[in-house]
């Protein structure tokens, strides 16, 4: 009986301890910041899936990362050389925080080519996003708002969310070309705006900006003393014989930061080496200037031996681009042709970059049909609310750096599906 009792005994106390383990490990969760429940990353985020749809066996069609490399395109070897000879010469340290002078003085002198200046400022990043993270660090509070692009590229929101500063999306007019709507950004300009972001050529659109837009989103910048924000990582990408327009090149009134780096038409994205150009009135932008050096400073410096490639990369050989054009170019055909023959799907021709962004006119949501896709079909795409769309529109992001017969299975499988939802 006592044996009984004992053993009563402990098993009340177990379930005791139990609960009071319980409840001590739900109080002591260790809650994330407020600030990350609103990041969103389209682009990364449909990876879970198509990892689950893989382990089940699927043949995985590739459409959604804008990662050239994956797809059988490589850097000129002028490029790697320059940087395997920085880190035999042991150049693995610590880096200048703004740069290393090589590098400042090649950026520069190709904005200058490009028709920017004065220049006021240039710094060496961790790719483009990192330049494009410091400059809002540095110029935006609590309370101000940012105007962004949508569809655009979705880090902006995912930077904002991360400060708790408001982000106001402006829409592109699909109708037109998605160009910039001049007149919806005017109106959403208000005291508490500190910049306005234009994607030039735009991910996830493949739009290029005319003159006329540009124009305007400057006279726009100056009447209200923000900042224009000018992301440019796909100047050197354009298809139809188009020439790149610098926004910067276009004023020396406006205060312009230009961004852009060797991701995409240098296409080495994991060496993380992008930059930021400002430009503009000297005076009026040297304490902004100031704080974005403070940022660099805080963080040490970019990738240093990656910095070497920086000058023989915009003064050396381009023929890389040409035959990458020729090859884009003919996979952009494809994929509007293909896109615009499908009952249930409209496509603008992008004129840039290597992104094209359907629309769906059929009874399903983006979400699902992107989910669905992926899930049953292998055809890994992003659905268009991951980049911003307007209300009551359906769209998805494709990359066509995938070869012809990759690009022909998958739009193979999309009309299918679009044809069971028609």
């Amino acid at each position: 009986m006592a044996l009984s009792r004992d053993s009563g005994g402990n098993q009340g106390s177990s379930e005791q301890e139990a609960t009071d383990v319980s409840t001590t490990t739900s109080s002591r969760v260790i809650r994330p910041a407020e600030r990350t429940r609103d990041i969103r990353y389209a682009v990364r985020d449909v990876v879970l899936l198509a990892e689950e749809a893989a382990r089940g066996g699927l043949e995985m069609l590739s459409l959604n990362i804008g990662d050239p490399n994956l797809f059988g395109f490589a850097p000129p070897e002028h490029l790697v050389e320059a940087t395997c000879e920085a880190m035999r010469a042991n150049l693995n340290g610590y880096a200048p925080s703004s740069g290393i002078p090589e590098a400042i003085e090649a950026v520069n002198a190709e904005a200058r080519r490009n028709g920017i200046r004065p220049i006021c400022h240039t710094f060496i990043t961790s790719g483009a996003s990192e330049a494009i993270e410091l400059a809002l660090v540095a110029l935006v509070n609590r309370g101000e708002n940012v105007l962004t692009p949508s569809p655009g590229y979705p880090l902006y929101t995912a930077v904002l969310a991360k400060l708790e500063v408001e982000n106001r999306a402006y829409y592109l007019d699909e109708e037109n070309g998605w160009q910039p709507d001049i007149d919806d950004i005017a109106g959403r300009i208000d005291a508490n705006t500190r910049a306005i972001v234009v994607i030039n050529p735009n991910n996830p659109t493949g739009s290029v900006a005319s003159r006329e837009t540009l124009e305007a989103l400057i006279e726009l910048a100056i009447r209200h003393n923000i900042v224009l924000f000018s992301d440019e990582i796909y100047d050197k990408l354009l298809f139809d014989d188009r020439e790149h327009l610098a926004t910067a090149s276009l004023s020396q009134r406006a205060k312009i930061i230009t961004f852009n780096g060797l991701s995409k038409a240098y296409v080495v994205p994991g060496f993380r080496i992008g930059w930021g150009v400002i430009s503009g009135p000297p005076d009026e932008l040297e304490s902004y200037c100031e704080a974005i050096r403070k940022m660099e400073r805080a963080r040490l410096s970019a990738n240093h031996p990656e910095q070497y490639a920086i000058r023989p990369a915009l003064e050396g050989d381009q023929a890389h681009l040409g035959q990458m054009m020729k090859r884009l170019e003919r996979q952009r055909d494809l994929t509007v042709e293909r896109l615009n023959a499908i009952d249930g799907i409209s496509c603008v021709p992008p004129h840039g970059a290597f992104y094209a962004f359907p629309r769906l006119e059929c009874n399903v949501s983006d979400q699902e049909f992107c989910a669905r896709m992926i899930r049953e079909h292998g055809v890994v795409i992003v659905p268009g609310n991951g980049f911003g769309q307007r209300e009551g529109t359906q769209h998805f992001r494709v990359v066509f750096l995938p070869d012809e017969e990759v690009l022909g299975k998958a739009f193979d499988r999309i009309a299918e599906v679009t044809a069971e939802y028609r």
